[in-house]
């Protein structure tokens, strides 16, 4: 084992040793110049194919810009954020409406401390209803979430960026009352930069009109829950006297006789559809919808969706007027243990996670029918120059069970007795609250619109 270890120090082998050493030194420097010319030329190569950043920031998802100084009256927004949380969906399928590089509509709701564009202190259009924070909602978790797509940016409304691009433009929401709820969420963020003027209303407060003198930039709202002509039974309540007429084959004129005034319209349909209605169709009876009773056949919700949808897209893609239009899909409510009249809630404060929610059949139903008649119209509005987008906003909706008034569409429903019954609302939205998201993905599809 010494013999083995011991050094040899006879000068011939110490030269042939030399030698060697020589030769393994400029082997090792060759090799170590070849690795570096080749790793240099990777990284070139590298830089020339990757032109642009990767598509998602991840420290996007805790930054966010500053509440602007127009918005300082927050003062009354309870500075309280939701904790972190994984909200991982599925879903996975891609409209035709979405550019190839990303689905909008796939993502989650991602907790956002940053605090909202407004408050009910800053904006003065927000309806009673849905007015959270004033009617006494003791939670605000619900405010500090943002609708965050997975493989790409949404880039949050810009209130400035909007009023400049649609100068001299008019906008309309043509629908029920959540597309009134809808444009209460623009006129909000809106009003951070400019405040509108309102110019017009009807008798009861459901259609209105605003304009923004700087811009010259007006804003509508038309009420019109079936889109189609419609005599309609029914207090401020919704308790019904009568059934629904509802003639399928005949738009309703309150919203087609002004069409032409607006560049960009958002139409949808929605809830209504599902309520007692007699169908007439070439001003004659020919079915109906859920009226036990009556010598008529029962054709049921969804024919009279459809055929509303078929009516409605059809004059849009045949109307002449080259308009930018979004037609938006059904909105899920969240009522639990019953419904709107039968003592239904929504008491929860978190957004559902993946799996812990399915859509209601009849939101199924309602979906598919808006994509089926989508899918067929969008090409043929193309070629006349109309374009047509599908705001697809059942998805994220359907997520936010948190969101709504629920008792507190009232003003502070429980002040004199904690445990009095009062009716919840489990269908439209808290301003501010997840509605407003739908503003940040109408003007992506714009930007996208306008550069395709």
């Amino acid at each position: 084992m010494v013999k083995e270890m011991r050094i040899d120090l006879n000068p011939s082998s110490l030269h042939k040793r030399h030698h060697v050493f020589v030769k393994f030194a400029v082997s090792f420097l060759l090799l170590g110049l070849a690795f570096r010319l080749f790793v240099s030329d990777s990284i070139r190569f590298s830089s020339s194919v990757v032109e642009t950043p990767p598509l998602v920031d991840t420290n996007s998802i805790t930054e966010s810009p500053p509440l602007s100084s127009s918005s300082s009256s927050s003062s009354s927004l309870p500075a309280q954020a939701p904790s972190s949380g994984d909200l991982l969906a599925n879903e996975s399928q891609a409209f035709p409406n979405v550019a190839a590089e990303c689905d909008i509509f796939t993502g989650d709701w991602v907790p956002d401390p940053s605090a909202p564009a407004y408050t009910n202190a800053s904006c003065h259009e927000i309806e009673g209803h849905q007015n959270c924070m004033r009617n006494g909602r003791p939670d605000s978790g619900y405010l500090y979430w943002r609708w965050n797509p997975r493989d790409c940016e949404l880039p949050r409304f810009d209130p400035g960026k909007f009023l400049d691009s649609m100068r001299n433009k008019s906008w309309a929401f043509i629908g029920d009352s959540i597309s009134r709820n809808h444009v209460q969420s623009l006129l909000c963020i809106l009003s951070q930069v400019e405040q509108a003027v309102e110019v017009y209303h009807d008798e009861e407060y459901r259609s209105k009109r605003w304009h923004f003198p700087s811009h010259n930039f007006t804003l509508s709202v038309v009420w019109t829950p079936f889109l189609l002509k419609a005599y309609i039974f029914e207090d401020i309540n919704g308790v019904s006297s009568s059934e629904i007429q509802l003639h399928l084959d005949k738009l309703d004129e309150t919203w087609t006789e002004q069409f032409k005034n607006f560049d960009y319209a958002v139409i949808a349909g929605g809830k209504w559809f599902l309520k007692t209605a007699i169908y007439h169709e070439n001003d004659t009876v020919t079915g109906c919808h859920y009226c036990p009773g009556k010598n008529f056949t029962e054709l049921g919700f969804d024919y009279a969706y459809r055929r509303a949808l078929k009516t409605v897209l059809n004059f849009l893609t045949n109307s002449g007027h080259k308009a930018f239009i979004f037609l938006r899909t059904t909105t899920p409510d969240h009522f639990e243990n019953g419904e709107w009249f039968s003592g239904g809630t929504c008491n929860r404060t978190a957004p559902f996670k993946d799996g812990e929610v399915d859509m209601k059949d009849v939101d199924i139903v309602m979906r598919d029918i808006e994509l089926e008649e989508y899918e067929k119209a969008a090409p043929v509005g193309a070629e006349s120059g109309v374009i047509l987008k599908l705001l697809y906003t059942t998805r994220l909706s359907l997520l936010r069970p948190d969101g709504h008034p629920g008792p507190y569409r009232q003003y502070q429903p429980f002040t004199k007795d904690k445990n009095t019954q009062v009716q919840n609302d489990c269908l439209h939205w808290c301003l501010p609250g997840p509605i407003d998201s739908w503003n940040d993905l109408l003007m992506e599809m714009i930007n996208r619109g306008i550069h395709q």
